[in-house]
């Protein structure tokens, strides 16, 4: 190496390690001169060389690479906001950032000046799309006179295309675009040629190669996609076919895209990427009460039991260690589910359990063994019916007898929620019908439930909630020895009541005999606000009644709860503490501790 080539190579070495040290000390001006409080924000927001400064350890090196990126990324912005004639300056220590050569950066950096001149707010000379497909919904401010922000090309581009798409034509997109901004007039002129291309049909459900093949048999995954081969292409019911096969469980991921090119007959292939999830699963979960004491429960599922996205969950219930109210209830539950069994959004079970509860007023033993079909209507709507067996064995203030029943239980939940473990807005109502009829012993009837609850966040910073829940409940036709213990209703505990004891309020049909109630209602409220991202207090209240009738007209009693509680966000949910005094005469003097995951309700 000669001379003047070891002086290049040691000044190079020099400045690299010059510009490794850390940047102390600097100061960023912003300056933007004309511009609204708003576009100032979305700027500084842009801008890399601010966050950059304000970073552990930042070299001159980082910011200099900094502030050479925030030419394009400020440009971005100016361009979104309808400035296409801005001027952007960038000076570090008093030189252009663009004009600083890597090997000769300075060694230390002092200041960063960032100077954007905005100039005037372009409007739209033209704005023209076509051609368009019938009915569509263009944004109302591409529009000639309109500022002529960047994105509303882009977002009536899309809308353009997205209608073709539902209209059939799968493969519609840009022909061709000619956009000027003319400096002179200050207005962007922007005209957008579309190619609709042919209306498609669905044709087949292809499966694309994975590094690692799904255990699922094709003919399956088509059952439970149920892909509308032959009708007209709609990208809604593309999704709904993938959605249906995430909602399975058995897959990790679910890809449906459509096929390059679309066949001589006038279908469309769509092709499925899918990546099996662990198909074994076990889960645990536990639950405090001061008076029903523990609560400890797990499962075990397997999520393609037979290569057809079937489900088998095992559900294990151990209750009242170490309470003060009953005794230790024990619960073992089987149900298998296979989807798609009739229509792609229609399913089959068999359920089976036995339960043995151990609660104040009675004590009952119970099998049942069933079966049904499930529907999904929609994403917020669903729906259960069926058909089960069910031998119970009771000990209560009415005596011991065995009771066995044939019920046909149906159930339906419309779901609006935004969170099921915490909800800050939505409705969520859950609807249960099952009429019965006496088999040897046991009398006929029907028991109808319903569970609403509302939700409503308030405040811009959406830190305070208001949750609302109305239980209603009602067993009519057979008497009160006819109905299964559990399928009568109670008061008190952490589902209707806090604060009151565990199933304390029955009917009281004469001294010491004390029976569940034919009717119920139950009221709760909350108020919950965040103390900061991870903490949120809560102040609730509760009330129920029981009535001895189907209505409620006849004997019945109320009774009512307060307290306050604590929830703590975690990855799995908010884990939950309440702490409730009955409102009566005990008000202040006994309380009910109550600890769990998610929200109350």
């Amino acid at each position: 190496m000669n001379r003047q080539g070891f002086r290049q190579f040691a000044f190079a070495v020099l400045g690299a390690i010059c510009v490794a040290l850390p940047a102390a000390g600097t100061e960023i001006r912003f300056n933007a001169p004309g511009s609204s409080e708003d576009l100032a924000e979305r700027l500084k927001g842009a801008s890399l060389s601010m966050t950059t400064a304000e970073q552990d350890a930042t070299t001159a090196q980082d910011l200099i690479a900094a502030a050479q990126a925030d030419y394009g990324r400020l440009i971005g912005v100016l361009y979104a906001q309808g400035h296409y004639g801005g001027v952007i300056g960038i000076r570090i220590n008093g030189r252009e950032a663009a004009r600083i050569p890597p090997l000769r950066a300075p060694e230390r950096i002092d200041t960063i000046d960032i100077n954007v001149d905005p100039g005037p707010v372009f409007r739209f000379g033209t704005a023209s799309i076509a051609p368009l497909a019938p009915d569509t919904a263009l944004p109302a401010d591409f529009a000639r006179g309109a500022p002529a922000k960047g994105t509303l090309v882009k977002e009536a581009t899309r809308a353009a295309i997205s209608a073709w798409r539902s209209d059939g034509h799968a493969k519609a997109g840009v022909a061709d675009q000619h956009i000027v901004a003319d400096h002179a007039r200050a207005a962007l002129d922007a005209m957008v040629r579309l190619d609709p291309g042919p209306r498609l049909r669905f044709g087949k459900l292809d499966m694309l190669a994975t590094g690692k093949p799904t255990r699922v048999r094709l003919e399956r995954i088509r059952q439970i996609a149920g892909l509308p081969t032959g009708e007209t292409y709609s990208p809604e019911q593309q999704q709904k076919a993938a959605d249906r096969l995430r909602r399975t469980g058995a897959f990790r991921s679910v890809v449906l895209q459509e096929a390059e090119t679309p066949n001589a007959d006038g279908t469309l292939d769509i092709e499925t990427r899918v990546v099996d999830a662990k198909r074994r699963r076990i889960g645990a979960g536990a639950e405090l009460s001061s008076l029903e004491g523990v609560t400890l429960s797990g499962f075990w599922l397997h999520r393609n039991l037979m290569g057809g996205a079937e489900r088998l969950r095992i559900d294990a219930l151990v209750g009242g260690l170490g309470g003060e109210s009953g005794g230790e209830d024990y619960r073992l539950g089987l149900r298998f589910d296979r989807p798609a069994t009739f229509t792609a959004d229609t399913g089959f079970f068999l359920m089976a359990g036995l339960e043995e509860n151990n609660e104040p007023d009675y004590r009952e033993r119970k099998g049942e063994i069933g079966a049904g079909l499930t529907h999904v209507f929609s994403d917020n709507l669903t729906a259960e019916a069926g058909l089960t067996y069910r031998f119970s064995e009771i000990s209560d203030d009415l005596g011991k007898r065995e009771l066995q029943h044939l019920l046909a239980p149906a159930s339906a939940v419309w779901d609006r929620r935004n969170d099921s473990l915490n909800p800050e807005s939505g409705l969520y109502l859950d609807l249960e019908l099952t009429p019965f009829i006496g088999l040897d012993q046991g009398g006929s009837g029907a028991r109808v439930h319903a569970d609403l609850r509302n939700y409503v966040t308030l405040g811009d910073g959406r830190r305070l909630t208001l949750a609302g829940r109305a239980q209603l409940g009602s067993v009519a036709g057979a008497g009160l020895r006819d109905v299964p213990a559990d399928m009568l209703f109670y008061s008190g505990g952490a589902g209707t009541v806090r604060g009151q004891r565990y199933q304390s309020l029955g009917i009281d049909l004469a001294p010491n005999v004390t029976v569940g109630g034919r009717s119920f209602m139950g009221f709760s409220g909350e108020l919950r606000g965040m103390i900061n991202d991870t903490v949120q207090a809560v102040a609730f209240a509760d009330t129920g009644f029981v009535g001895q009738d189907a209505l409620g007209t006849g004997t019945g009693e109320w009774h009512s709860g307060a307290g306050i509680g604590a929830r703590y966000f975690t990855a799995v949910g908010p884990v939950r503490l309440d702490i409730a005094t009955p409102l009566d005469s005990d008000a202040g003097q006994d309380f009910e501790i109550y600890i769990g995951i998610g929200q109350a309700f």
